[in-house]
């Protein structure tokens, strides 16, 4: 039996910026994608704490150690610079294999820094 489980987890990160004239996605700072096990083109869940929207996109490399998180195309409509934002993945694992996983979580500062 395969089951999804919390692979990564960027945890309270700021967004910085909107762009509503862009193809789509989430932007992230590589650095802050680095440290979660999070790679460019990833499907990953959105979750705004401070308006409870909750989307699906995929990651596109922001600039290393900006701290950079943008909302981009439709996307940009789910947030406003400010709010604090859970970025989530997940994996497709073996329920066996699923027991000994442990997920890579992300802490940033108030700057969306490690």
């Amino acid at each position: 039996m395969m089951i999804q489980v919390l692979k990564s987890k960027i945890h309270n990160v700021k967004i910085t910026f909107t762009e509503l004239n862009y193809i789509g996605s989430i932007t992230v700072d590589e650095a802050l994608m680095d440290a979660a096990n999070m790679i460019e083109n990833e499907k990953v869940l959105v979750v705004n704490n401070n308006n409870g929207e909750r989307f699906e996109t995929y990651l596109i490399k922001g600039e290393r150690g900006s701290g950079k998180i943008g909302l981009n195309g439709a996307a940009s409509r789910r947030g406003m610079i400010g709010d604090e934002l859970i970025i989530i993945s997940f994996a497709l694992m073996d329920f066996e294999a699923a027991k000994q996983h442990q997920p890579s979580l992300v802490f940033p500062n108030n700057r969306n820094q490690i």
